[in-house]
């Protein structure tokens, strides 16, 4: 299957998923602010939250709708006809609708079976496309199912008039060979037919997941803001957007110098502190203190660095501690407005690694200034 050559469509679904993750809630000017924050970096699709959990849930998906963002919203509902009229009397023009799809679910969830999961898509299909809406319809645990099973979903989907199908690995048990095997093969049997990918991180994978989707054919792809979501979460919207456009080539349109500011006010919202060391927007994703590692970066970035740390916001950290060599500590005397020669570095190296040890850490200005101050003699002797 060749890769697809559409423009890739980010479905960010911070404010439906993320707020899904355990302990998790958004208030309405947080979502607000999630939301027009996601529409000025240019993700083109928001899926906004589920009418059918009562007021408060559409009185925020209206006040959404009335912001008047440029990116298309979307809300969740179960194929049920009286959940996708609440998303049409909330103003929403988009809906996924869900069902599940495999034979573990049919059977031991829905106690039916796959003629009644192929009837309830075509009366909640039908009713939707009946009333102007574009659908995309979501195969819960998708990556769990008959393929076969799938093709006939899709083709029923296409029949009725549905935009497109979600690929749910609902459980996150997918690995990337696999995913771009089964998308490839739902792609070549259904090609009418947009495929959009779902990914959730239980094995670490959601992201690798949902690139694979995309190099197999998907056009959309959902994301959330620091992969918040159900369990272990879903596939990060920066990791997926940076990886598709430094690992493949491929542009998005997402404004990626908003997503450290991005992922601060999602952290904020969600009460889940951004690890330092979270990939794409960590504060210290950029950080070096390896000798060879600073002396690299120092004499061109590119040597240690994928991309420039400015792309997502962040800047550029050398830092001192028990892993520096010389070069590292003379940039971390300028940066202090005092300049040292190697052979000076050298000399202090010593006392640098010893007070890292102590600390447990690199060391902060303070301790730099008083290394200095209290090695003079030392340089001097020297």
């Amino acid at each position: 299957m060749e890769e697809n050559s559409k423009t890739v469509i980010i479905d960010d679904t911070t404010l439906r998923d993320g707020e899904q993750t355990a302990g998790v809630v958004f208030s309405l000017s947080e979502k607000l602010s999630i939301a027009r924050l996601l529409d000025v970096a240019g993700v083109q699709e928001i899926e906004c939250g589920i009418p059918a959990m009562g007021e408060e849930e559409r009185s925020s998906i209206r006040a959404l709708v009335d912001l008047g963002l440029s990116a298309t919203l979307i809300t969740w509902n179960r194929a049920l006809i009286p959940e996708i009229q609440a998303s049409m009397d909330c103003g929403i023009k988009a809906v996924d609708i869900s069902l599940s799809v495999s034979d573990q679910m049919i059977t031991h969830k829905l106690k039916k079976d796959r003629g009644s999961v192929k009837e309830q898509l075509k009366v909640a299909l039908g009713f939707a496309k009946d009333n102007g809406l574009y659908v995309s319809i979501g195969g819960e645990d998708a990556s769990r199912a008959d393929l076969d099973f799938l093709v006939e979903l899709l083709k029923i989907t296409r029949e009725l008039g549905g935009e497109r199908f979600r690929f749910c690995d609902t459980l996150g048990i997918m690995d990337p060979f696999t995913m771009y095997e089964k998308v490839s093969w739902l792609r070549a049997s259904v090609p009418e037919i947009d495929i959009e990918v779902h990914t959730h991180n239980d094995l670490g994978m959601a992201t690798a997941n949902a690139i694979a989707g995309i190099k197999a054919g998907a056009r959309f792809v959902n994301t959330t803001v620091n992969g918040l979501g159900e369990r272990a979460g879903n596939a990060a919207l920066e990791e997926v957007v940076m990886g598709l456009k430094h690992a493949c080539g491929i542009e998005s349109g997402v404004d990626t110098h908003r997503f450290r500011e991005l992922s601060l006010m999602v952290a904020k919202a969600s009460r889940r502190k951004l690890p330092s060391w979270k990939a794409v927007v960590g504060s210290r994703v950029f950080a070096h203190e390896s000798g060879l590692h600073a002396d690299g970066v120092l004499k061109d970035p590119r040597n240690y660095e994928g991309f420039d740390p400015a792309e997502v916001g962040l800047s550029r950290q050398i830092v001192v501690g028990k892993h520096s060599g010389a070069s590292g500590v003379v940039e971390g005397f300028r940066k202090l407005g005092i300049t040292l020669s190697r052979d000076d570095a050298t000399l202090l190296l010593p006392v640098v690694r010893h007070e890292s040890l102590k600390q447990k850490r690199d060391l902060k200005d303070k301790e730099l200034l008083d290394i200095y101050l209290n090695g003079t003699e030392l340089l001097k002797a020297a």
